[in-house]
This record gives C-alpha cells, structure tokens and sequence, in this order.
C-alpha cells in the first residue's frame, strides 16, 4: 500500500490511465472484428469498415498501445482481406 501522498495519487492516476488504454485497446479490437465478420458475410459495407479498422490500427500505434510492426502487420492483413 501507497504511504506517501504522491504514491496514493500516482495509484489513482495508474488506474484511470489503465481503464483508458483498456478502453482503446478494446475499441481497436472490435474494429477490427467488425471488418472481419463483414468480409466474412459478404456485406456491402467492408470498404468502410476497412477504413474505420485501419483508423483504429493507426490510433492505437499513435497512443503506444501497440508496436510499429504490429500495426503494420494488421493493417496488411486488413487489405488483404479487403482484396480477395
């Protein structure tokens, strides 16, 4: 247990940064599974999908939540789904 007032408000800020990274992190991953289930269905709306999982890919690099590989990995992936 925290002692030191600073140690108490570093655990508070901890968490809510957590809960937030939990949050985008999450939100990347259902855009993504959106995408995939679409392509999977053949839905008429994939190419918008796309675009809004890729954002996502892109948002979660930018706030450190994945790597620079990762997200290029996924994102290729993403239009090569998009392209079959």
């Amino acid at each position: 247990m925290p002692v030191t007032k600073s140690a108490i408000a570093r655990v508070k800020t901890n968490e809510i940064a957590e809960s937030r990274r939990t949050a985008q992190l999450s939100a990347e991953r259902t855009a993504v599974k959106k995408f995939e289930k679409a392509v999977t269905a053949g839905a008429d709306n994939v190419e918008d999908l796309y675009r809004s999982a890729s954002a996502a890919i892109d948002h979660a690099y930018s706030k450190g939540l994945i790597k620079k590989n990762k997200a290029s990995r996924d994102k290729s992936r993403l239009a090569a789904r998009l392209a079959k």
